[in-house]
């Protein structure tokens, strides 16, 4: 479907539109979780990030944590159901000396029976990227966030080209793609249809769908409402339909559906969730997120 079609979609009845997504559904619903594995003093400047060396944000800041904490985090992911695990560091690439230990916690993720080794790590340069499908890394994520055409509005430091020209390296290599967006920016309906488009082009196998939570201390810490849960569903059913062999992911801000539309999605466009915290925001506990599979009759992805 192009532009126009999508966004006639989008503004048909609800039910309706929820109806044309779930038949692109299969049954089943996967977990996957992270590790923070670096945390703060990225030098974006990305209006949403707690991150960011450029707003006094209280998270904590700390260097590259060890091998053994990310392998430790993994096999407790692993008890929980996840099948999955990504190490995520902070800023905007990763720096020679710290790619090299990232390259270290791949090779022990890819040792884990039952685990998925993932990563997100930033812009990457030809040579990482092939250097990551070489440690026979399974999956990197990087999203677009927002639309092409928005992405001035959200960073200045970067810029959205740059993301997609990562995740174009990805695909190249071999490797699968994570890349997904925020929703709750600012951004016009219009650009949520642009943003399911730009990810058809690369097809990612995994869409991860983040709900704006405002950070105190970040140039959005008053965008309060700026998205409500009928347009999130609208969105994600559009999504679906634009990229109907991509798993739909819900990540982080999924707190500010209710209950019941976190269900409606499982059952008509969502078949991911990435369970327990996120990098900077709270998320649902893995057995909360078991219990709901359960209720609803879906399988939980093994390996």
């Amino acid at each position: 479907m192009d532009k126009q079609e999508l966004l006639k979609l989008y503004n048909s009845d609800l039910n309706e539109l929820l109806k044309i997504s779930s038949k692109y559904m299969t049954n089943n619903v996967e977990f996957c979780s992270l590790v923070n594995a670096r945390s703060g003093k990225c030098s974006q400047n990305c209006k949403y990030c707690a991150q960011s060396s450029h707003y006094r944000t209280d998270i904590k800041e700390y260097p590259l944590i060890s091998k053994e904490e990310v392998i430790k985090a993994a096999k407790e992911a692993k008890e929980n159901g996840v099948i999955r695990f990504a190490v995520v560091t902070s800023g905007k690439s990763p720096d020679e000396e710290n790619f090299d230990k990232i390259l270290e916690f791949i090779d022990e993720l890819n040792k884990i029976e039952g685990i998925k080794s993932c990563a997100s790590i930033g812009i990457l340069n030809e040579e990482q990227a092939k250097i990551l499908a070489q440690h026979g890394l399974k999956r990197f994520h990087h999203n677009i966030n927002t639309s092409e055409s928005y992405y001035s509005d959200i960073c200045t430091t970067h810029n959205w080209r740059d993301r997609f020209n990562t995740c174009k390296l990805v695909k190249k290599y071999g490797m699968e793609l994570c890349c997904g967006v925020i929703l709750g920016m600012g951004e016009s309906v219009e650009q949520r249809v642009e943003m399911a488009l730009e990810l058809s082009e690369i097809q990612p196998e995994s869409i991860p769908i983040n709900i704006l939570m405002p950070i105190p201390k970040t140039p959005f810490e008053n965008y309060e409402n700026k998205i409500d849960e009928e347009n999130v569903l609208r969105t994600l059913a559009i999504f679906k339909i634009a990229n109907p062999k991509s798993v739909l992911r819900f990540c982080g801000g999924r707190m500010r559906l209710s209950n019941e539309n976190q269900e409606l999605a499982l059952n008509t466009c969502v078949e991911g969730i990435m369970t327990g915290n996120y990098l900077t925001t709270i998320g649902k506990k893995p057995q909360e997120d078991i219990e709901t599979v359960k209720k609803l009759k879906k399988n939980l992805v093994k390996l």
